[in-house]
């Protein structure tokens, strides 16, 4: 079975790259189970209920966020109710919304999805590795094919989780940087991993943000509303193939041009 996990969507540009292109790029990668990142999808901050709905529409099985979930006070009300857009486990335990959701590939085969979030200069209640195993262990009384998507600032965070949950999960995917990198691998335990799956957005800009605002910024020190760009727009993530006992036999990234 093949897994299509697709990056941070960033604003309008990636949305609608993903509205137009997921339904031929899952036929053509011939991916039986899709996860999409929608951290970003709401003008580079957040997601709502409508943007959701669209994403799921386009072929999204399961959503995941990150450190933007809360930008958008919409989305707190549909995060008690769905079961297919999930939030990192490591906010407050008090906090609304699912972290583990459970879905069916086309041929059948059932898969966990886990969203978590780095320690390291992120805020967060709990450190990953205080309560990953307990999560794994949920998952595996469901299924052994378990995808996490680690949403994490530092390289070696997100290697360390991958090594520690080698041979128990299926894949840990890195996202929040929006620059793909070059380590696509599947470790000896047989856990796919990549410390980032990329961007699904404008890369002409600075991590999906209008280049000029980003660099006013950094040049002068003040605050500046920042705005997505729209140029040179890609669709990124990762295609992670597993047997039927959840261990991944191969695991590549993908990166298709897309305006």
């Amino acid at each position: 079975m093949r897994i299509l996990f697709i990056a941070d969507v960033f604003g309008a540009a990636g949305r609608r790259a993903l509205e137009e292109r997921l339904g031929d790029l899952r036929a053509e990668l011939d991916a039986g189970f899709c996860v999409v990142n929608g951290e970003n999808a709401a003008d580079g901050r957040g997601l709502t209920p409508k943007l959701a709905e669209r994403l799921l529409a386009a072929g999204a099985d399961v959503i995941t966020l990150g450190n933007h979930t809360w930008a958008r006070r919409e989305l707190v009300p549909y995060l008690e109710q769905s079961e297919r857009v999930i939030r990192p486990a490591n906010f407050s335990r008090h906090a609304p919304g699912r972290s583990l959701a459970l879905g069916t590939s086309r041929d059948g085969t059932p898969v966990a999805v886990l969203n978590l979030l780095g320690s390291l200069y992120l805020d967060v209640a709990q450190g990953p590795f205080e309560l990953v195993d307990e999560l794994v262990a949920q998952a595996r009384q469901h299924t052994k094919t378990i995808l996490v998507d680690f949403h994490a600032e530092a390289t070696s965070e997100k290697i360390a989780l991958a090594r520690w949950l080698d041979g128990r999960v299926t894949a840990v995917i890195g996202t929040h940087t929006h620059v793909q990198t070059a380590d696509a691998r599947v470790q000896p335990g047989g856990t796919a991993a990549i410390t980032d799956a990329g961007m699904t957005g404008p890369h002409d800009s600075v991590i999906g943000v209008e280049a000029h605002l980003a660099i006013g910024r950094m040049r002068t020190g003040l605050p500046v509303r920042f705005h997505p760009a729209e140029g040179g727009v890609r669709i990124e993530g990762v295609l992670v193939e597993c047997d039927a006992g959840g261990r991944a036999t191969s695991c590549e990234a993908v990166r298709v041009e897309a305006g």
